[in-house]
């Protein structure tokens, strides 16, 4: 029967399950399938509350998807104003303005939960 996960025993044997059931041949649909599905959910569960993953900090977000995306500094530039406030970002010694958040969202698709926390 499934159950919600409360114990850290408990969380290395649902890990262990769902490997079990990773290995087998899974037909979608199927009540193993299902089963999966909901050991799954009761992981990211218990993993949320008890580890959870901090945002990354704002610049290094932006500099991991320009390199993601193959994006020069230059672009960069274009999207922030000008060069050398593209600089004064990346160096920290400029914050965000709610104008280049809204860029970086829709062009970068970074989270603004990540931009907009403090750094």
């Amino acid at each position: 029967m499934l159950k919600p996960i409360r114990t850290e025993e408990e969380y290395d044997n649902a890990l262990a399950h769902i490997y079990e059931l990773m290995q087998t041949d899974i037909i979608e649909g199927s009540a193993v399938s299902d089963e999966l599905e909901i050991m799954s959910l009761l992981v990211k569960d218990y993993e949320s509350v008890h580890y959870p993953v901090a945002y990354p900090n704002p610049i290094e977000a932006i500099k991991f998807r320009m390199e993601q995306m193959n994006l020069s500094e230059n672009e960069l530039s274009a999207l922030l104003g000008t060069r050398s406030r593209k600089s004064e970002i990346l160096s920290g010694k400029r914050k965000l303005s709610l104008a280049m958040i809204r860029k970086l969202i829709d062009i970068l698709h970074i989270p603004a939960e990540v931009l907009i926390q403090a750094y």
